[in-house]
């Protein structure tokens, strides 16, 4: 027996199919599927706010921002995968009745404890091989910091931190900005746990 059968691979398209119904989201790597966990509301309020205050200065104008209901597909080596971004940016949309998107331009993940080896990771390494992306948002929930890793004049991807809501994350290629201040709008950090547990 191959290892492809001893997995059981899911095909695309009873993938797609079956997350249209499900009540839990599935990220597909190649043909495994794996369920997501539940957000905090830190996770989702931090979230809420970058998609929406995104989406308020796009208004009008020929790029999108999409929430964490909608998945990226990324095509990477002989593998395709889809995933669940927090929030992004995409000024190529698919079709309206597509489930997934193909060319973000920004792509954020909001770090959580149990997010953040795959954040930082697996999902960094795949989304930074997307052609049109520009930038790769990491929000951090202990505290107002940001890494943005943005695309340079030679095509890699330099990493650069915000600290402190004082500081704001220009998008020069879509033409919007973002305050840290508003990023974290009624976020309680002394409320928020630590990555070892504690308050």
């Amino acid at each position: 027996m191959t290892a492809a059968q001893k997995l059981n691979l899911v095909s695309i398209e009873d993938y797609l199919e079956g997350e249209l119904n499900s009540p839990v989201k599935h990220e597909y790597l190649g043909g495994v599927v794996y369920a997501m966990a539940g957000a905090t509301n830190v996770h989702n309020r931090i979230a809420l706010s970058f998609t929406t205050r995104l989406d308020t200065q796009l208004s009008g104008r020929p790029c999108q921002v999409f929430n964490s209901d909608t998945k990226i597909r990324v095509r990477v080596s002989a593998q395709t995968r889809f995933y669940y971004p927090d929030g992004m940016v995409v000024c190529r949309p698919n079709p309206a009745n597509d489930s997934f998107q193909d060319h973000p331009v920004v792509v954020a993940e909001v770090v959580s404890p149990s997010t953040r080896r795959t954040d930082e990771g697996e999902k960094k390494d795949v989304y930074l091989t997307i052609p049109g992306l520009t930038a790769y948002v990491l929000i951090e929930t202990e505290r107002p910091r940001v890494v943005v890793y943005r695309r340079s004049a030679d095509a890699t991807f330099v990493p650069e931190v915000y600290e402190g809501t004082a500081a704001v994350i220009a998008f020069g290629d879509i033409g919007c900005s973002l305050r840290l201040a508003e990023l974290y709008d009624r976020v309680d950090f002394s409320a928020v746990m630590s990555e070892d547990g504690t308050p």
